[in-house]
């Protein structure tokens, strides 16, 4: 089976990373992992986009040279990834010479293969989104909305891609293969704009004389490449494409990994850039239909039903949550408040429900009970022992169905309902504490069968909710296991999931809490911190 290669959307290298940002790593990581955790060989590729017209402009601003500034918001980046536990096989850099090298030699190809001509056009430009705007791009007013930022009138030279030769063959692949989208609804969106004017030639350079912060056009040196003709690449060159020609080394061998399984994007670069520019880039390129990759779409986080900018001053900072609700702690209500393709609103009380309700009141305080219990009685010692009876019977049953549940849902995307499968045996096991009162158990010798019993459910089932929370929460579900006492085997897989991970006589640890509670600062919400 060839390895699972998943991506991200390169990052933008012109402002520090928010919770958007953050929340499409992790999406990618938690499906990396779970991949992993499924036996699948994973290939994770991530990265920042460095070049262009609004980096050069800021780096300008700032006084620093564009590669010194780009390289400093890079570092915001890894570091903010190291913090949230997303562990990429490979970082994509734009502005490393073996991806220029590729760049160069994909246009020269296609510049030899008549897919690229110069022309002269004047009309609006948007400097925000770096591209010429069409009539479409008007509101019902007649105006560019706001969302374009600085529009101005502009006449130029460039150089096109012959995008609209390409449109036929789109229209046909998106309707003869309804998985090139997920969620399949968001095909919709770049139909119609194929339909209306989405089929245009494509502007793929900016002249010298306003644009220097770009890979230089093989064949006209006076032209630099356009960003998104640019930053696309990442995905092939990264991916080992062309290496040899190129003289890049140390890449997977492409073959083996391409298509990509699944480019985790945002909804707002689904169209045009990933879903036309993309596409008709790689057909043009003669990519066979089988090779066009598939297209993770998910939605955005709101406030309060409003998109995050820096002018509503709605930003949310994924560092500063990080550091108080625990990375593992955000990983989780960031994948769990959210259906994969859809939009949600950021909540900083649901997000305190979910660190200090579910994480603590639920797993935390089901983890310490059990463990306290186990050592108080039983020395921390698990004994199968003889008795069963219809609670026992009920919450091994639970389990197994939730293992069972589990992998569906995860590789179709619902890891939301996949947390839901390993909760429901979070949400059991406590009954069953409730139900079976343990520690008045502990008081009549006659019921000792059924306490070590009881003990070794209780075990038993959070051994397999550390597994099945693994890709979200890694760190935690580590703790949880060397609390338990038990560690993964090497090559241990989903399908090795059974009744009795834990073996008779199997020794626990001590429990420690994973989740210290926390609490809002102040009244006015100006922060929080975590108490023990």
């Amino acid at each position: 089976m060839k390895p699972y290669y998943i991506t991200t959307a390169i990052d933008y290298t012109n402002a520090a990373p928010h919770i958007g940002h953050a929340y499409e790593k992790v999406l990618a990581d938690v499906m990396a992992r779970f991949q992993r955790l499924n036996g699948r060989e994973v290939y994770f590729l991530t990265g920042v986009d460095q070049h262009g017209q609004k980096v050069q402009k800021k780096a300008q601003e700032a006084g620093k040279e564009p590669q010194q500034f780009v390289d400093e918001i890079t570092a915001h980046f890894t570091a903010l990834w190291e913090k949230l536990g997303v562990k990429y096989d490979s970082f994509a850099l734009t502005t490393a010479p073996p991806h220029k090298r590729v760049v160069q030699a994909i246009l020269t190809r296609l510049h030899e293969a008549g897919q690229l001509y110069k022309a002269s056009r004047r009309g609006h430009y948007s400097v925000r989104q770096e591209q010429f705007l069409t009539d479409k791009e008007r509101g019902e007013d007649g105006k560019f909305g706001d969302e374009w930022g600085e529009v101005i009138e502009l006449e130029e030279s460039n150089w096109y891609f012959k995008l609209s030769e390409h449109v036929d063959w789109l229209k046909g692949y998106i309707r003869s293969h309804p998985d090139f989208i997920f969620p399949a609804h968001r095909a919709h969106d770049v139909i119609n704009a194929l339909e209306g004017s989405g089929g245009i030639d494509l502007c793929i350079s900016r002249p010298k004389e306003r644009l220097t912060w770009g890979i230089p056009l093989p064949f006209d040196p006076d032209f630099v490449n356009y960003v998104w003709f640019d930053a696309l690449v990442n995905y092939i060159s990264y991916a080992g494409y062309l290496a040899d020609e190129c003289g890049n080394t140390g890449l997977p061998d492409f073959k083996t990994l391409w298509p990509a399984n699944a480019h985790v994007i945002g909804k707002d670069i689904l169209s045009p850039p990933h879903a036309i520019y993309w596409p008709t880039m790689l057909h043009a390129m003669g990519f066979s239909d089988a090779d066009i990759p598939r297209l993770v779409v998910h939605g955005w986080w709101n406030v309060k039903g409003s998109k995050m900018s820096k002018s509503l001053g709605n930003v949310i900072d994924p560092n500063v949550l990080a550091d108080t609700f625990t990375p593992d702690g955000l990983r989780f209500y960031l994948m769990k408040d959210i259906a994969t393709g859809y939009d949600a609103d950021f909540s900083d009380e649901r997000l305190l429900m979910a660190y200090n309700k579910e994480l603590g009141g639920g797993l935390g305080n089901l983890l310490n009970r059990s463990l306290n219990m186990a050592n108080r009685y039983r020395n921390g010692v698990v004994k199968i022992g003889g008795h069963d009876d219809d609670i026992c019977v009920s919450l091994r049953e639970t389990v197994i169905e939730a293992y069972t549940a589990y992998p569906e849902k995860m590789e179709s995307w619902a890891i939301h309902e996949g947390i839901e499968e390993a909760w429901k045996i979070v949400t059991a096991a406590n009954g069953f504490i409730e139900q079976t009162q343990p520690f008045k158990l502990a008081k009549d010798e006659s019921q000792a069968a059924r306490l070590d019993a009881v003990l070794h459910h209780l075990a038993e089932s959070l051994a397999h909710v550390s597994v099945l929370l693994d890709p979200v929460m890694p760190v935690m579900c580590g703790r949880i296991r060397e609390q338990l006492g038990w560690a993964l085997p090497d090559s241990f897989k989903l399908t090795d999931l059974r009744w009795g991970l834990l073996p008779d006589g199997h020794q626990l640890g001590l429990g420690t809490p994973l989740f210290p509670r926390v609490e809002v600062a102040s009244e006015e919400g100006a922060g929080a911190k975590a108490r023990p």
